[in-house]
């Protein structure tokens, strides 16, 4: 980021404990930015203002962001947990349904032109042949009606953290006009594997398809390479970007097109 961009900006973050979302904490404090912080579990000794969340209950979220000063130029919404089993409805719940939640409470206290980067994954990547799926999930509420999708849509743990990261990159494609007109930005981040304390859940949860697009790619990313472009999106300088779905991946998406397609004997 740009530290004539960032200077004076105010910045919500959440998940920044760990991760790619300290590592994003750490790159917009070093712009020249203010960030103001949300997470389970407080980072120790922070150099910014951070206020205590827990995602997974939803009626809390209101009545913590009421309690945070703005206004806001940009907010990731950062946090999320790995698909471990018996799960199910916690990831569904943090992952989308506390996200989109979030958002709604922060809004009024977001600054004209603000950014919205919503961090989906690759693994939401299929989100187009599963949109009715996605859909039936919009519909839910969640604290009524989560557990009997998870069982009537046999929903283990791997198909509930695809299904949430597809619902954030299509919450963020049915947002991009009404935020357009608000003056606001909203983008989807959507990494491939990255090397970060849950790596080893996702290694568990997606086996050898994800060995494969590692030892493809060369290494997972580092969350420094995905917090970079999240504080580009949240700047000014990618203005003109509204509604991107935006994949650093270290080429995983591409092998797999090439692979589908029959693309690799059309190279060089």
């Amino acid at each position: 980021m740009d530290v004539n961009a960032a200077k004076d900006m105010h910045i919500a973050v959440t998940g920044v404990a760990t991760g790619i979302g300290a590592a994003l904490v750490a790159q917009l404090q070093s712009a020249g930015a203010r960030v103001t912080g949300f997470d389970v579990a407080l980072p120790e000794k922070a150099a910014f203002t951070c206020h205590r969340i827990d995602l997974a209950d939803l009626d809390s979220i209101a009545a913590t962001v009421s309690k945070v000063e703005g206004p806001f130029d940009g907010l990731c919404n950062n946090a999320g947990v790995s698909p471990k089993p018996g799960r199910e409805a916690m990831i569904l719940t943090v992952n989308f349904f506390a996200q989109r939640a979030f958002t709604r409470a922060v809004l009024p206290k977001l600054a004209t032109g603000a950014s919205i980067v919503n961090m989906a994954s690759r693994a939401g990547a299929r989100w187009r042949e599963n949109i009715e799926q996605v859909k039936r999930l919009f519909a839910v509420d969640p604290a009524a009606d989560l557990a009997a999708f998870i069982r009537d849509e046999r929903i283990d743990h791997v198909r509930a953290y695809n299904l949430s990261k597809e619902a954030m990159i299509v919450w963020t494609l049915a947002e991009t006009e009404a935020m357009t007109g608000r003056n606001m930005r909203i983008n989807a981040l959507c990494p491939g594997a990255v090397a970060t304390g849950l790596l080893n859940d996702f290694a568990a949860a997606f086996g050898e398809q994800m060995a494969r697009n590692v030892a493809r790619a060369g290494r997972p990313g580092k969350p420094e390479e995905i917090a970079a472009i999240a504080a580009f999106l949240l700047s000014p300088q990618s203005a003109w970007l509204r509604g991107a779905e935006i994949s650093p991946d270290g080429g995983m998406g591409a092998f797999a097109a090439s692979d589908s397609l029959g693309l690799s004997a059309l190279g060089l």
